[in-house]
């Protein structure tokens, strides 16, 4: 039956439409007039009833449909029917399921008998699912919006390749056979790699599907009348698939399909397979093809195998250090879209012009390629997941984001309405009036100066955040000249002159006066040895130019520094231990402020410098000052440690050994960086160092549980049942790690104790003795702190303060520790437990450690025979460690009224005092010892006063000379009063002794 002229309502159509809507309806009930007499010659429902049914919701979403989208016209004039299907389905308002849209398809296509009718099949179920895609993109029912209508668009991609891909395998199974298996016995499929927006799931209304075309092994097909090659089979199939989906038919096509993004493009072969694949990457791969395959992802075929193929890959995807390199590639790649943009006047393209679609996802995988192979939580292919995850890793502010995002959601649904006009892949603003009011009335925008309006500030605010990710540091600097000249009188392009050889020596020499260097000519003569080296002669083009690009800018910064000479002098190190790895230059050249922290830091100390020539990874740290200056609390870095290690697979040990390592240093740094910026108090300084190496411990003590008990199983407890998850072992430090004062180079003094069944076993496949179990985990403590990788190793271990020491048993169990501490320990070693603590470990078997060392510290004991054995103690040491005689100076750790003086009257004090005073076994460290000692009464104030300030005056210049590089000598002028105060109370303690003066 006709329906009436007035069916569609008019009253939210723009008037320019309503002319061009009325004869689009013109045309739709001519479509359905043909319908009807068509079903009722079949004896059917006529289609025009169904319509008729259209509530006034429907009907008012019907006419924004048509009067925007061209394709949703032509699609409904040919199959008027299908409006009722999806309408009954649901999919007017709701996205289909995956399941379903599988289901449905593979339904169709099983009554094709040939390739003929799949492609049929698959452009019809393709046509009425994008119909649908496209009129809830612009209707936007509840819960639709741009990521929504991207995600559905890449879904049914998927579900098109995997239907078309099975369909052709069981076509061609008769002809060609199937596959052989592979060397472990599992089947082999092709494996379709989606790239680009169909791989991130972010597909536009008529996208191109970027695909790569892999299998697993070579072989031979079986079964089959022709056995092929595997390389021929995959190769014929992938030819199929790709007419399957791209071909132009009576129907159209499906979807178009690039294949460009293969190893060597149109020239290369279709198919590769995963040997070849990672071969081409390792040796060949290009920078562009890192920022392609960011966006790969299985997408048909053999899943579980692409995801094998691209972690094979990922290394070559995501560098293990910040890859800063990665910038420059992405500028060189924009700047030839700018031009090629310029060239062909596209500046009215929303995808290729300026703020446009591509500067936002350039910002975002500028993150992904120089971060990702360190916070993993970056290797996501979808823009907005890894846009979301920048805040947290305090890459990108959250505003920023807050701007990023729905600026990017309206480039986006712009790009959608220009595509749902025709179903033409195009993202060019459209420059006739109709079309314009079409857009508008796509964006429920009043008209198009709004649309525009909103365009600019949109691009506006992209273009500012792309240049504050992609711009060019060197043109920034130029920018400043004006205040870097007031600074130190020269300009980058004489910076650069001078780098590349052009001045003349005497020109050279007045420039570096002019920038602040003293030593002019030994600076010069340094840098020009840099320059002519082997080392720097012998670069690739791409390594020589970042090194060019930078020593300008490190020429500028050093200038800018408090001492250029020095800054110089200990950073040019540093220069050539990253020259054949560049990306390190890059970091520097990107990063100025980096470049302005680095000098700071070297020209205050060799030891920094020193650290990060020989750890270049630790530059990394550079880039955050907040964090670089303010060490994380214990709290922090273990959660901290946490995370990093879960980004590194449990069976990766040399992985998760590196990361363990990158870690310790890199933290230790910021502990010297805010040691140097004066920001930390030494007692602080301490307590980080102590606080690093103990979440250290605790994490390899869970690394060396996990290791042995996956292979042994858990053994016995002392009182029966098994040991769990949680390590039933302590790691006991003495020494400076025991008494909370750990030094930038201090090694650990460790004792390993553990409560196990003296004659349990453990209860895995390959049984071991408990003894046996717990003398390997302490083996392999040892060896996970002290083993070298390429980031160097942990920390020294010193385990000689074990009982009976190197003769001793490496690991004991807590009765055997506690009987020999009573029976036969030396008073020396009742010394050094005075500075034990647990450091990591089980917390019911610290408790029983606790209990054991104040009953052993806590026993009455003779105090004569006390202080004699200390005293003697005391001179031996002197006799083997005290500093030679300097004049003006002495040894501010081992000399007469040093540092071991105060350790040695604090142990003496603990040992003779804490029968009667308790209070004195709380604390391992000195200073709270002999702050007890004060507020206990067993010391007078004033010498307890006197002693601390002896004890952190003599800390302070220890650690100061470790950062500094220097001899730990104090000036004996300048520790007189400090020394006598402690001499004086060694005298009165332990009897005369003679001692400096």
């Amino acid at each position: 039956m006709a329906l009436p002229a007035d069916f569609l309502p008019l009253d939210a159509i723009p008037e320019p439409l309503t002319s061009a809507l009325r004869h689009t309806w013109e045309r739709l009930a001519a479509s359905l007039e043909q319908a009807d007499n068509l079903a009722s010659m079949q004896g059917q429902e006529a289609p025009s009833e169904c319509w008729t049914a259209l509530s006034p919701g429907r009907r008012e979403q019907l006419a924004r449909v048509l009067a925007v989208s061209g394709f949703a016209v032509e699609t409904l004039v040919r199959h008027p029917d299908w409006l009722a299907h999806l309408d009954a389905e649901g999919e007017l308002d709701e996205v289909p399921s995956e399941a379903t849209l599988r289901e449905s398809l593979e339904e169709r296509l099983e009554d094709a008998e040939d390739e003929a009718a799949m492609h049929a099949a698959i452009r019809r179920f393709r046509q009425a699912r994008m119909l649908g895609i496209v009129w809830r993109d612009l209707t936007r029912p509840e819960g639709i919006d741009m990521w929504r209508t991207s995600g559905a668009v890449s879904r049914l991609a998927e579900v098109c390749l995997e239907a078309a891909l099975s369909w052709l395998e069981k076509h061609v199974e008769p002809r060609w056979g199937r596959p052989a298996a592979r060397a472990d016995g599992s089947e082999q499929r092709l494996v379709v790699l989606g790239m680009g927006k169909l791989g991130a799931g972010e597909l536009n209304l008529s996208s191109d599907i970027d695909l790569i075309f892999a299998f697993p092994e070579k072989g031979e097909t079986q079964g089959g009348r022709k056995s092929l090659e595997h390389q021929e089979y995959f190769t014929k199939l992938g030819q199929k698939l790709i007419a399957a989906l791209d071909a132009m038919t009576a129907d159209g096509f499906a979807f178009r399909v690039d294949m460009r993004l293969r190893p060597l493009g149109d020239g290369g072969p279709l198919v590769g397979s995963f040997a070849s694949l990672a071969s081409y990457y390792q040796d060949q791969g290009r920078e562009w093809e890192r920022y392609a395959m960011l966006k790969a992802r299985p997408v048909a075929g053999d899943l579980d195998a692409g995801d094998e193929l691209l972690a094979s890959l990922r290394p070559f995807v995501y560098r293990k250090y910040l890859d800063f390199g990665a910038i420059e590639s992405l500028r060189e790649l924009k700047s030839m879209i700018n031009r090629e943009v310029k060239r062909r006047g596209m500046e009215d393209n929303i995808k290729l012009g300026p703020g446009g679609i591509r500067e936002v996802e350039f910002v975002v995988q500028a993150f992904q390629l120089i971060r990702g192979g360190r916070d993993t939580e970056l290797q996501v292919t979808s823009l907005r997941a890894a846009l979301e995850r920048l805040p947290a890793l305090g890459l990108l502010p959250q505003e920023v984001v807050d701007e990023l995002e729905p600026d990017y959601r309206y480039l986006r649904d712009l790009e959608h309405v220009l595509q749902a006009l025709e179903d033409r892949q195009t993202q060019t603003l459209p420059k006739g009036e109709i079309e314009r009011e079409r857009v508008a009335l796509g964006l429920e925008m009043e008209d198009w100066p709004a649309v525009m309006g909103r365009l600019d500030e949109v691009r506006a605010r992209v273009r500012r955040h792309f240049d504050a990710v992609i711009a060019d540091p060197e043109e920034e600097a130029e920018q400043d000249d004006g205040a870097t000249e007031a600074n130190s009188g020269v300009d980058l392009e004489e910076w650069r002159a001078l780098w590349r050889g052009h001045e003349s020596e005497e020109e050279a020499l007045a420039l570096l006066e002019a920038g602040g260097f003293d030593a002019a000519a030994s600076s010069h003569r340094r840098l020009m040895a840099l320059r002519r080296s082997r080392q720097v002669q012998g670069m690739q083009r791409i390594g020589f130019e970042r090194l060019d690009a930078l020593m300008p800018l490190l020429l500028e910064a050093a200038a800018d520094s408090d001492a250029p000479d020095t800054a110089l002098e200990r950073v040019l190190p540093l220069i050539e231990a990253v020259l054949r790895r560049t990306a390190y230059l890059a970091l520097l050249r990107e990063n100025p402020v980096a470049l302005e922290h680095l000098m700071r830091l070297c020209s205050a100390s060799p030891w920094i410098a020193e650290q990060l020539a020989r750890h270049p990874i630790l530059l990394d740290e550079l880039l955050t000052p907040d964090t670089l200056y303010t060490p994380a609390d214990k709290e922090r870095l273990a959660d901290e440690l946490r995370q990093t290690l879960g980004r590194i697979p449990e069976d990766d040990e040399e992985g998760q050994l590196e990361a363990l390592r990158v870690f310790k240093h890199a933290q230790v740094l910021h502990v010297a960086a805010s040691d140097i910026a004066g920001t930390r108090h030494l007692m602080k300084v301490s307590d980080y160092l102590t606080y690093i190496a103990e979440v250290v411990l605790e994490a390899v003590l869970a690394m060396a549980w996990k290791h042995l008990t996956r292979k042994h199983g858990f053994p016995e407890r002392r009182e029966g049942g098994r040991c769990e998850q949680v390590p039933e072992f302590l790691i006991v430090g003495y020494g400076k790690l025991g008494g909370i004062e750990l030094g930038y180079g201090s090694d650990l003094d460790l004792v390993f104790l553990h409560d196990g069944a003296g004659q349990g076993s453990t209860d895995g496949p390959r049984p071991i003795d408990n003894a046996v179990f717990f003398t390997r985990l302490g083996q392999r403590i040892i060896h996970l702190l002290t083993a070298m990788t390429p980031a160097g190793s942990l920390y020294e271990v010193d385990m000689r303060l074990r009982p009976s020491g190197n003769s001793g048993l490496l690991v004991s169990s807590l009765d055997a520790f506690a009987d020999y501490q009573r029976r036969e320990a030396w008073t020396w070693e009742h010394q050094a437990l005075v500075r034990a603590r647990v450091v990591a470990g089980h917390e019911t078997l610290s408790e029983r450690f606790a209990e054991i060392r104040c009953d052993i510290l806590g026993s009455e004991r003779d105090l004569g025979e006390l202080r004699s054995e200390v005293v003697a103690m005391r001179n031996r040491m002197r006799e083997h460690l005290a500093g030679k005689s300097e004049a003006g100076s002495f040894d501010l750790k081992h000399d007469p009224g040093g540092m071991v003086d105060i350790e040695f009257l604090c142990q003496y004090a603990v040992l003779a005092m804490g029968h009667e005073t308790p209070e004195l076994l709380t604390y391992s460290d000195n200073m709270r010892i002999l702050e007890t000692l004060e507020e206990t009464g067993r010391l007078p104030a004033d010498d307890c006063r006197r002693l601390r300030e002896a004890y952190l005056a003599c800390r302070t210049a220890s650690h100061r000379s470790a950062l500094t590089g220097d001899p730990a000598r104090g000036s004996v002028e300048d520790f007189q009063v400090h020394r006598d105060a402690v001499i004086a109370v060694w005298e009165r303690l332990l009897e005369p002794v003679s001692g400096a003066s």
